[in-house]
């Protein structure tokens, strides 16, 4: 029975067969001077190994600069890559297996001895020193394949050399990170022990001197690329820097500032909207936790002072700080101010208060001190000499009068003359 729309094969004709299908042939099978070359390079692996090691002695300075376990190392993943290379060359695949079998455990080590650009340097004397040898390792009509084999095996080798570092940098860049927080969050508290010391020397600090800290509003959601905006802005600036967020809060570590008033302006630029506050010069970074409190203090009661600059020193907010109940803020009035008036006498004191009583006026003032109004000028003028803030300007003047009321405050009260009643008279 002839099915619909089938012709009918003609009588005597054989029905057609389906074509054979032609495999691919397997990459086992090579042909004779494939297998020739395929016997040398096992047998050449060895002295390719040594010429190899001969040959980074003399073309490359650095490599006899290494120390020997560096050398060795080195030495280890050239011999792998001309062992990887053989087998690669019989069963060429997937390039997956190179980071085991050339790089197997030296990543680490490799990464830490020489740079990418050295790696690939390397890598170039493998690949010379056995292009060197094709004609006496392959017969001349497997020579071409040979070299093209070497050329594709050392574009791989290449790109697993850059995925190696690649790896490395990532994992050494969130070591960093971590151990960057751990710093912060440990100069923040006031920490002062070895293992700060340690994790310092660890992250490679180099500034000496000149050491503050600046605080202020970090961005909602700050991204990888801001952080590393930062830094590099920092980096102008500053010897070194250390980056600190935590919650809404940004912290900037600076080691050996150089234009302090420029730094801290164009720094201030990458917080978001709100007051930045920068502590007092420390002189260690151990002892920056004091510029960080001082800067913190600062930033809470920054919101009473609405016309503050951006930025603004902690210093400069010592009222608002003793105010909101900084007990350093109080001492330093203190200590910087109201005992270095007391100090100087010469109605230093008496002056300077009787002239922010009577609002500031340099009449009243002569008036209530019978004194002439030259002389109030000659010993305001002094109250500047001494204490470095000047009473004819308004905040300055707002900074004086709080470290009075304070020092007044703190001065033990005098104790009350004793009346010893008269004698009788005989």
């Amino acid at each position: 029975m002839e099915l619909a729309g089938q012709a009918p094969y003609a009588r005597g004709m054989p029905e057609p067969t389906t074509p054979p299908v032609k495999r691919k042939p397997s990459s086992r099978s090579m042909t004779p001077e494939k297998s020739e070359t395929l016997k040398k390079l096992r047998a050449s692996v060895g002295q390719l190994s040594t010429t190899t090691l001969r040959q980074l002695e003399k073309s490359l300075p650095w490599y006899s600069r290494l120390s020997s376990d560096e050398r060795s190392a080195l030495g280890m993943v050239a011999q792998n890559g001309i062992a990887a290379f053989v087998t690669w060359y019989e069963r060429p695949s997937s390039p997956s297996w190179i980071l085991s079998d050339v790089f197997g455990t030296a990543p680490t080590e490799l990464t830490r001895s020489i740079s990418l650009q050295k790696a690939l340097q390397l890598i170039r004397i493998v690949v010379e020193v056995v292009e060197d040898q094709v004609p006496v390792i392959a017969p001349e009509a497997d020579q071409p394949s040979l070299r093209e084999a070497v050329l594709r095996y050392s574009r791989e080798v290449a790109f697993a050399a850059a995925d190696v570092y690649a790896r490395a940098a990532e994992s050494r860049g969130s070591w960093d990170t971590r151990l960057e927080a751990l710093i912060v969050d440990a100069i923040l508290r006031g920490e002062n022990t070895d293992a700060l010391r340690s994790r310092i020397a660890a992250l490679g600090w180099k500034a000496q001197e000149r050491f503050t800290v600046m605080v202020g509003n970090s961005p909602s959601e700050p991204s990888a690329s801001y952080v590393s905006e930062l830094r590099r802005l920092a980096g102008r600036y500053a010897e070194d820097a250390l980056v600190g967020i935590q919650g809404d809060r940004l912290i900037l570590i600076l080691g050996g500032v150089q234009d302090r008033e420029t730094a801290y302006l164009k720094l201030s630029e990458m917080f978001a909207p709100g007051p930045v506050v920068y502590g007092p010069e420390a002189g260690s970074l151990l002892e920056a936790s004091g510029s960080a409190q001082s800067a913190f203090a600062g930033l809470t009661a920054a919101r009473a002072w609405p016309a503050a600059p951006r930025p603004v020193a902690a210093d400069d907010l010592l009222p608002e700080r003793v105010i909101s109940g900084d007990e350093a803020a109080r001492r330093s009035l203190v200590k910087n101010i109201y005992r270095p008036l007391v100090a100087a006498s010469n109605g230093l004191v008496e002056t300077l208060g009787t002239y922010l009583e009577l609002g500031h006026s340099l009449e009243a003032t002569a008036r209530e001190l019978f004194v002439h109004a030259n002389t109030v000028r000659y010993r305001l003028k002094r109250v500047c000499d001494v204490t470095g803030w000047d009473p004819l300007l308004p905040r300055e003047a707002f900074v004086l009068q709080a470290a009075l009321v304070v020092g007044r405050l703190s001065a033990p009260p005098k104790a009350p003359q004793e009346r010893h009643p008269a004698r009788n008279q005989t």
